[in-house]
């Protein structure tokens, strides 16, 4: 009789059992060479879409099964699954079968747990958000390196952990999506900083409904227990939170690190000035106020710090200027996948005539607050596209007829950037910043920022790549 699984669980407890693997992206393999380095004798089978099934194939493991369809039947025959983040534990067919005891779990459940009692935990500094987590955990690891410490960079920003998992560093800045906060919690650990920039509405087709999200993405405060909680106090579900095992430290208000302006204060004292910063957008620079609330959490001197900020290089995707075009600037925010993110993108350009692309994979996400915000302070042009763009330009119109800016409706992305351009007098902004995901047209948001990059004349290999992963 094969003993029951502990509570937490280690790749040491996944010997000699029924493991599947559920996904072959970046995540699924780092958790195939992961356990096929540490258990080279486990017998695994891998649940991926055909395409990748031929890849998986050409590894020429004996000991691999590769299977093209997840079943509930399927699922519920092993005891672990280690899924990759973008499947939905939320699924029917996963459902039925932890109801019958299988056990998911993602890569990061198993680099924390690994990482349980040597101390590592101690050094971890973990960031979440709807928005700003990528730029935040990146910024994070330059004023950590700035500060002479080894650092890892990881996570959800495009390395996963797992591939670091015998490494050493003396801080390590991860960044979590909402689909790996409970990872964290699962795996009993407790970091010792927890990062939370703001929540909004997303992806709740992945949990279900915002309640679930909202849950989900709080969990790495509310159930992973960190030492210390850095919240923003600007956020009014965060500034409600209470949290009896964490220590909170705020930002965004007068109690802590703070923007008057453009002007960075920590409590009532001036530290410097920030519009030189490459961090456009008060949203971003909210980040550094983040970021060196995390960092004074950590021991250091944030205020000695700061001014290295000003050698930091922004993430691609993300509100990314590429260059003019005939008197026209663009820039890529392709990452933009909420109707909020494109409000904060709009609001960097403001005294700019901007014709923003929006639209993309329809999840569902509201778009009236987006259309309220149109009536006070409206760019010179919006163009729809995507699978949402008929329900967005629907709900424009009538919009557009009273605040008299152009709306027009795009085949696909290379339509839009043709109308933004014709809407637009030199001087003006070509502006993609969607408020939706990528998907159907696109694989990712990298996919769709390169053939904007393309479309505008730029070499979208010289847009790509994000500096620092991994340790240094």
């Amino acid at each position: 009789m094969t003993a029951s699984l502990p509570e937490v669980l280690r790749i040491a407890d996944l010997a000699g059992r029924r493991v599947a693997l559920w996904g072959w992206g970046h995540e699924g393999r780092a958790a195939y060479h992961t356990l096929r380095a540490r258990l080279p004798a486990q017998t695994l089978t891998l649940f991926c879409d055909p395409a990748e099934a031929a890849q998986a194939a050409a590894l020429n493991d004996p000991r691999l099964a590769v299977e093209t369809e997840a079943s509930a039947a399927r699922l519920a025959a092993f005891e672990v699954v280690v899924k990759s983040p973008g499947i939905s534990p939320y699924r029917p067919e996963a459902a039925f079968a932890a109801a019958q005891g299988t056990r998911f779990l993602g890569g990061t459940a198993l680099w924390f747990a690994e990482h349980a009692d040597d101390g590592t935990l101690a050094r971890t500094l973990c960031v979440t958000g709807t928005k700003g987590k990528s730029t935040t955990s990146a910024l994070l690891a330059h004023l950590l390196r700035a500060a002479g410490l080894r650092t890892a960079l990881a996570g959800n920003i495009g390395l996963p952990l797992l591939e670091l998992l015998d490494a050493q560093a003396e801080a390590w800045a991860i960044e979590l999506s909402s689909y790996q906060t409970g990872d964290v919690a699962a795996s009993g650990a407790r970091p010792q900083i927890a990062i939370v920039t703001n929540l909004h509405p997303e992806h709740l087709d992945w949990h279900g409904g915002q309640e679930r999200y909202i849950a989900d993405k709080l969990a790495l405060v509310t159930q992973a227990r960190p030492h210390i909680a850095v919240l923003n106090a600007a956020d009014p579900r965060l500034a409600t939170l209470t949290l009896p095992d964490s220590e909170i430290r705020w930002y965004g208000d007068a109690r802590g690190w703070h923007l008057r302006g453009d002007a960075l204060y920590r409590g009532d004292e001036h530290v410097m000035d920030t519009a030189r910063l490459p961090l456009p957008g008060c949203h971003n620079r909210s980040n550094l106020c983040a970021v060196l609330t995390a960092l004074e959490a950590f021991g250091l001197d944030a205020a000695a710090l700061a001014p290295r900020a000003a050698t930091f290089q922004p993430l691609p995707h993300r509100l990314q200027p590429l260059g003019e075009r005939d008197g026209v600037l663009y820039v890529n925010d392709s990452i933009s996948t909420t109707p909020m993110a494109t409000l904060a993108a709009l609001e960097v350009y403001a005294d700019r005539p901007v014709a923003v692309l929006v639209g993309g994979h329809d999840r569902g996400l509201p778009w009236e607050e987006f259309a309220a915000a149109m009536r006070v302070r409206a760019p010179r042009a919006v163009v729809t596209m995507g699978q949402n763009g008929p329900r967005i330009h629907a709900l424009l119109a009538p919009v557009a007829a009273q605040a008299g800016f152009t709306l027009g409706a795009a085949s696909d992305l290379a339509d839009a950037v043709a109308q933004a351009r014709a809407a637009l007098p030199a001087g003006g902004v070509v502006l993609l910043s969607p408020g939706a995901p990528s998907f159907g047209a696109y694989p990712n948001y990298v996919a769709r920022g390169r053939h904007f990059a393309q479309l505008a004349g730029f070499d979208p290999d010289a847009i790509t790549g994000i500096r620092g992963m991994g340790i240094a």
